[in-house]
C-alpha cells in the first residue's frame, strides 16, 4: 500500500494563516462600518486600507517567524558543535539515552555511538534531530512565508469587501457580503479541515461561526455607539 502524507505543510499552513485572517478581519471591519455609515465608499476605502496594512503586517509576521526559526536552528547547531568538541563523552551518553528509549541494548548502543562519533557532522545533525527535535529549516522559508501569508490575506480580504464596490447602500452591501463571506468561510473551513485530517463538516461550521461572530460583534458595537 502507498502511504499518503500531507506535503508542503509549511506552504499550506501559511495559506491557512493568511486566508483565515483575511476573510475574518476585513469582514468584521466592513460589518462594523456598515452599522455606522451609509456610504459604501467609506467602507471600501477603509477596507482597502485595512487589507493593505493587514497583508503587510501578516507578511512581516510570517517573515519574522521564519527568520527566527532559521536563527534558532543556527544557534543550536553552533552550540551542538561546541559541545561535541568540549564534552564528547556527555554527548555520547545523550546518544545512548536516545537509543535506550528505542529499546536497544548497551552493546548496540555502543556500536552506534562509536560509529556516529567518527563523523562529527552526522553526529551533530543526529543530536539536532533526535535530542532537540529540530529539522534544518529552508533558508527561503522566511521570504516564502511572508509572500504566501500576505497574498492569502489580500485574497481573503477582497471577498467580504467586493459587494461594496457594486452597490451604493452599505446595508445592502453588508447583506451580500454576509452571504458570500459565510459561504467562503464554510468552503475554506471544510477544505482546511479535510487536508489536515480533521472532521471537515465540523471544521467548516467552526470557521464559519467564528467569522460570523466577529462580524456580528463589530456591527453590534457600531450600532450601539454609532
Amino acid at each position: 500500500m502507498e502511504e499518503q502524507h500531507l506535503e508542503s505543510s509549511d506552504f499550506l499552513k501559511d495559506i491557512v494563516i493568511g486566508m483565515s485572517d483575511g476573510l475574518t478581519v476585513p469582514f468584521a471591519l466592513a460589518a462594523g462600518l456598515s452599522g455606522a455609515v451609509a456610504d459604501t465608499s467609506i467602507v471600501t476605502t477603509a477596507g482597502i486600507a485595512e487589507i493593505v496594512a493587514g497583508a503587510i503586517a501578516m507578511g512581516l509576521g510570517g517573515y519574522l517567524a521564519g527568520q527566527t526559526e532559521v536563527e534558532h536552528y543556527e544557534a543550536e547547531l553552533k552550540r551542538e558543535y561546541d559541545e561535541v568538541e568540549r564534552v564528547p563523552e556527555r554527548e555520547k551518553e545523550e546518544v545512548r539515552e536516545v537509543f535506550a528509549d528505542y529499546g536497544l541494548d548497551a552493546n548496540m548502543q555502543e556500536v552506534i555511538v562509536e560509529a556516529l562519533a567518527k563523523d562529527k557532522d552526522k553526529w551533530v545533525h543526529f543530536m539536532m534531530k533526535f535530542e532537540l527535535g529540530l529539522e534544518k529549516p529552508d533558508i527561503n522559508r522566511a521570504r516564502n512565508s511572508a509572500v504566501t501569508i500576505g497574498i492569502s490575506y489580500a485574497i481573503g480580504g477582497i471577498i467580504p469587501l467586493s459587494p461594496y464596490f457594486f452597490v451604493d447602500d452599505a446595508i445592502l452591501g453588508l447583506k451580500i457580503s454576509v452571504v458570500i463571506t459565510l459561504l467562503a468561510l464554510f468552503v475554506f473551513g471544510f477544505f482546511k479541515s479535510k487536508i489536515t485530517g480533521q472532521h471537515p463538516w465540523m471544521g467548516a461550521i467552526k470557521v464559519t461561526s467564528i467569522g460570523a461572530a466577529a462580524a456580528a460583534a463589530a456591527f453590534g458595537v457600531a450600532k450601539l455607539f454609532g
